[in-house]
């Protein structure tokens, strides 16, 4: 588990949303393919914080299914943003832009190696598992270790979420592909008395 302490706020809260649907529908994105939102995932994710929170800060990847809805955000409720690159997704390399179908159909038995051994059997030109968590880990150590605001928001990635779960929960990083993250899913992260707390996953704020 993350042994990071913020002696700035040893009480921090982190909802960490995942995108809404991209132009294209679902397929592999990762930070080779840039699709903006669909006009279906800007109204899930303006359906998912409908009741909002009072976020000190929004934080999000540069990635634009993020990023502009982020900057939407921000600007709506004048709250000050931050781009951090490490919370972009993991790279897929050739499977950037495939649908499943598509995948399973050029190489069935690729496709489920990768499922079943995500750390060593990484799509052709993957950026391998090791690197993206440990990005992933740095920023988010760095964030809960500097923060002065109590409730934070981040808008990032199914992968990034799954990545934040493994440190705060110490997974095992072939266990990562197991949580199911869903579009315009939120994750709220809880630190109580310097020690993170996982609340809930793939929630909405509709009802807060």
């Amino acid at each position: 588990m993350s042994t990071v302490k913020n002696m700035n706020n040893p009480n921090l809260i982190v909802d960490v949303i995942r995108h809404g649907e991209p132009v294209g529908g679902a397929r592999y994105r990762g930070h080779g393919i840039d699709d903006p939102l669909s006009e279906k995932g800007w109204q899930q994710m303006r359906d998912a914080i409908a009741a909002g929170a009072a976020w000190g800060k929004v934080m999000t990847s540069p990635m634009r299914r993020c990023r502009e809805f982020a900057d939407e955000l921000a600007r709506s409720r004048d709250i000050p943003l931050r781009v951090v690159d490490d919370f972009r997704e993991v790279g897929f390399g050739s499977w950037e832009g495939k649908t499943k179908a598509e995948l399973i159909a050029e190489d069935a038995l690729a496709f489920e190696r990768f499922y079943q051994d995500p750390v060593n059997q990484r799509p052709p030109g993957a950026e391998p598992l090791a690197d993206f968590i440990g990005r992933v880990r740095s920023a988010w150590q760095g964030m809960v270790a500097d923060e002065s605001t109590d409730h934070v928001l981040v808008i990032a990635h199914a992968g990034v979420m799954r990545a934040i779960l493994a440190e705060v929960l110490a997974l095992d990083p072939a266990a990562m592909y197991r949580v199911v993250v869903k579009n315009a899913g939120i994750m709220r992260i809880v630190y109580r008395s310097g020690t993170p707390n996982l609340d809930f996953l793939n929630r909405s704020l509709t009802n807060e």
